[in-house]
């Protein structure tokens, strides 16, 4: 006899309608600029690692408005934050179509992570985590896998824009989309029950490990900084490194789309990893695939092979955020699982400024992607020595004797 699932079925749509807004959202806004990096260096004649600290002062805001819209969540619930933050992504994105000058970017871009992701991406993982008490891995896999869609399908279908209307009209048009997308789907976010005590399911799905919190937010801070440096590179520079190649824009756009399409079914396919042999191996796992190849873009010259290389990267790659969300579950206990998601992910949104940036600056001082992705394997490398470090803590803590 089947067990009647004692969850509430509107979680279904909570989940639904967070990850269609991150996929919106968070490909505008973490690697949305990918598309827009040659054309405003040709449009603007602003150089690239200029051009490329745009992305880096939404991704600068992003990580600390989390900091501060998280809570605010917790406060006032997460359907009013959300709601606050996807009217001013939307309203930056048509604001940029009358910039033209480089500091108003940055300032403009500053204010739509730290106001308008910053209140998104928090409130909405965390949301999608309180309402999947029992299974939450199933979901935070596919939450992550709608931003995986949209960090594939924003810079395609912008470099598809910019072609037909032009740099500004592309910004117009993008700001009306998510204004008109957004904030409907936000409408639907809602509380979940309050838990029912000690019968509280989120008890149940926390083992407890013997590490301290203090320790598991440290390691996992310092290896998530460093594992977006890596993917940072090809996520922010890849559409251009294709450019360089001699192929169109679109073309380029669309090995990008292609490898985030694949890299969903990787982000749901390392949950389920996680679930099988542990959050931290399936993390460990998936940075190792990731940093093996990165470096393998920069000798690619055929489109076709730009495709199968991409797929195959992006699958593993996906896997690392999933990862860290999945071990920040299981490592930390329900009362400071908040707290630690909002700190780790403040490091990862650090690494994704440091590693785009990083990228744009070598490529001016060296004229060649080579060094910018040589930096990301490194950084990829520097990530696995310190979660396998993490790891090996973790089991000498379980096997260690009880004291009581």
């Amino acid at each position: 006899m089947n067990t009647p699932d004692p969850q509430p079925a509107y979680r279904w749509v909570v989940v639904t309608a967070g990850a269609l807004i991150l996929a919106i959202s968070m490909g505008a806004i973490v690697n949305g600029m990918s598309a827009f990096i040659v054309p405003m260096q040709a449009q603007f004649g602003w150089s690239r690692g200029d051009t490329t600290l745009i992305n880096f002062a939404g991704i600068l805001g992003l990580a600390f408005g989390g900091l501060v819209m998280g809570p605010q969540a917790d406060r006032r619930g997460t359907r009013p934050v959300v709601l606050f933050g996807v009217i001013v992504l939307g309203a930056s994105y048509v604001t940029a179509s009358y910039l033209t000058a480089l500091w108003q970017f940055y300032l403009l871009f500053f204010i739509a992570g730290f106001f308008g992701a910053g209140a998104i991406f928090p409130p909405i993982m965390a949301a999608v985590g309180n309402w999947f008490l029992m299974g939450a891995g199933v979901a935070i896999g596919i939450a992550s896998a709608g931003q995986a869609l949209g960090q594939g399908g924003v810079p395609f279908v912008s470099s598809l824009l910019i072609e037909w209307v032009g740099v500004s009209k592309a910004f117009a048009v993008i700001g009306a989309f998510m204004l008109m997308t957004l904030v409907p789907l936000s409408l639907l976010l809602r509380q979940p029950p309050a838990p029912s005590g000690a019968n509280d399911p989120a008890q149940q799905d926390a083992p407890w490990t013997g590490l301290p919190t203090s320790v598991v937010i440290t390691y996992l801070s310092a290896a998530i900084i460093l594992c977006c440096t890596c993917m940072a590179v090809p996520l922010m520079h890849l559409v251009p490194l294709i450019q360089d190649r001699g192929f169109a824009p679109e073309q380029a756009g669309s090995v990008i789309f292609v490898m985030l399409m694949v890299a969903i079914l990787g982000r749901l396919a390392f949950g389920k990893l996680a679930d099988m042999i542990g959050a931290l191996p399936a993390y460990i796992t998936a940075t190792a695939w990731m940093t093996v190849m990165v470096y393998g873009f920069v000798y690619i010259e055929d489109l076709n092979t730009f495709y199968v290389y991409a797929m195959i990267y992006g699958f593993g790659y996906a896997g690392v955020m999933t990862g860290v969300l999945v071990s920040i579950r299981v490592l930390v206990t329900p009362a400071r699982r908040a707290s630690a998601f909002a700190i780790v992910t403040m490091f990862g949104w650090f690494g994704h400024a440091i590693g785009g940036y990083q990228g744009g600056l070598l490529y001016d001082l060296t004229g060649d992607y080579a060094v910018p992705y040589s930096v990301a394997a490194l950084a990829g490398i520097l990530n696995l020595v310190i979660v396998s470090t993490l790891f090996r803590k973790q089991k000498s803590f379980l096997l260690r004797p009880s004291l009581s």
